[in-house]
């Protein structure tokens, strides 16, 4: 298991970092580069529209590696998932600027992000669906956190390779070609990732099944549609956090408050620590007392807290931005940390990929897309401090509590008592 959840975890971090540094130069430098016509918030506005695409993409791939996942099994979803987002990444590394080849150059962009989109919305299914079907029944939510831990990572990895570029470089040097490197490294991450799952032993629970869904898409839609529709609002609260604390927070810090970029990535990059060190901790509470209840909880304190954030973030001093983006991620690893056995435990094992990675990816599309682009647009408006953005947020967390408010629990037997054999849904 160690093996396993390792490699799951250093895949998904590798893919994570593909993701996150695309919203990282987003927030910081693509608006220019990319959309030199636009004002600057324009600008931002842009670059996070093309930010977005990825999240489009999401729910495609998921349908896409999920049938194969469900149809030939997980392992070859990693391998392939791993592959597409790395080759794009570091072809986004290599387009030239909207100077040197004009309206193209977004439209590159746009294509590019898309892909590494569609590699990512077929990564989680697969990471998570070999950990799951391996672990223990009363540990399942614990060993699953491991690739949960992996967007933590990989956005520390993105930010830590920006934030060290940024020091070292003047802004010149860092607008020509210092953004570029970070994609190009990710040539190199999706090798070692390779290399890593090259040994990863088939899913025992996808062995086991007889008969294998024809078009698992089809049988998702049909026979979980209301599961579906209540796990993609449930899960937007937690993508609306994670991006309006790592993307959004970024541009507004840098851009309306004149807070140094340094300063911003050094406030985000603390909080996302605190949130990894948290992830395994509330995934025992949620092998301990149950998926559902750490979800509702999280939810709660979401929508109790992001008012409080934006008014710390708009202080724009360090220690009190930093209490303020903390606190949204703890909020959101309360919940995000048991998702990971929770999805899978919602749907039976012959449409399982599809389902669970569908369903996740739906709500990146609802709480992940959106946000930066919403939020950067309310901040535009009214004073110092983006009331407007905290409402939002707020309303988001309302809606996800209401979601998993109708959703069952789904901790196994097993994790009261390890001898009985957990149910599936």
């Amino acid at each position: 298991m160690l093996r396993l959840a390792g490699a799951s975890l250093a895949g998904t971090a590798i893919e994570f970092y593909d993701f996150f540094v695309y919203g990282t130069a987003a927030a910081l430098v693509l608006g220019p580069l990319f959309f030199p016509t636009f004002s600057p918030v324009a600008g931002t506005l842009a670059a996070f529209a093309t930010f977005g695409v990825g999240f489009v993409a999401r729910p495609l791939g998921s349908v896409l590696f999920g049938h194969i996942g469900d149809r030939r099994g997980r392992r070859p979803v990693l391998v392939a998932s791993l592959l597409l987002t790395g080759a794009s990444t570091v072809a986004v590394g290599c387009v030239p600027t909207y100077g040197s080849i004009g309206v193209a150059a977004p439209l590159l962009l746009l294509v590019l992000r898309f892909l590494q989109g569609l590699g990512l919305g077929g990564e989680w299914g697969g990471a998570v669906l070999l950990t799951v079907e391996h672990a223990p029944a009363h540990r399942r939510a614990l060993w699953s956190s491991f690739p949960q831990v992996g967007p933590a990572l990989g956005f520390l990895l993105a930010n830590g390779v920006v934030l060290g570029l940024s020091a070292g470089l003047s802004e010149e040097q860092f607008a020509a070609w210092g953004w570029r490197v970070p994609f190009w490294a990710a040539g190199v991450l999706a090798v070692a990732g390779l290399w890593l799952r090259s040994s990863l032993a088939e899913s025992p629970r996808f062995l086991e099944i007889d008969d294998h869904a024809r078009v698992p898409l089809v049988e998702v839609v049909r026979d979980h549609w209301r599961l579906l529709l209540l796990t993609a609002g449930a899960l937007s609260v937690g993508y609306a956090i994670f991006y309006a604390v790592s993307t959004w927070s970024l541009a507004y810090g840098t851009e309306r408050l004149g807070v140094s970029r340094t300063v911003m990535l050094t406030c985000v990059m603390g909080a996302v620590v605190v949130k990894g060190a948290l992830t395994p901790v509330m995934a025992l509470l949620g092998d301990r007392y149950g998926r559902r209840p750490m979800c509702l909880a999280g939810c709660a304190a979401a929508a109790l807290w992001m008012l409080p954030m934006v008014a710390l973030l708009a202080t724009g001093r360090p220690l009190p931005m930093f209490l303020g983006l903390t606190g949204a991620l703890i909020a959101f690893i309360t919940m995000f940390a048991v998702i990971a056995a929770y999805l899978p435990e919602l749907y039976e094992p012959r449409v399982r990929c599809t389902g669970a990675a569908v369903g996740y990816n739906l709500g990146g599309v609802l709480g992940g897309a959106l946000t930066p682009i919403v939020a950067t647009a309310l901040a535009g408006q009214g004073g110092r401090v983006p009331w407007g953005v905290g409402v939002y947020l707020t309303g988001i967390a309302l809606l996800s509590l209401g979601c998993f408010a109708l959703l069952p629990e789904t901790r196994p037997v097993a994790a009261v008592t390890p001898a009985a054999e957990p149910a599936t849904g």
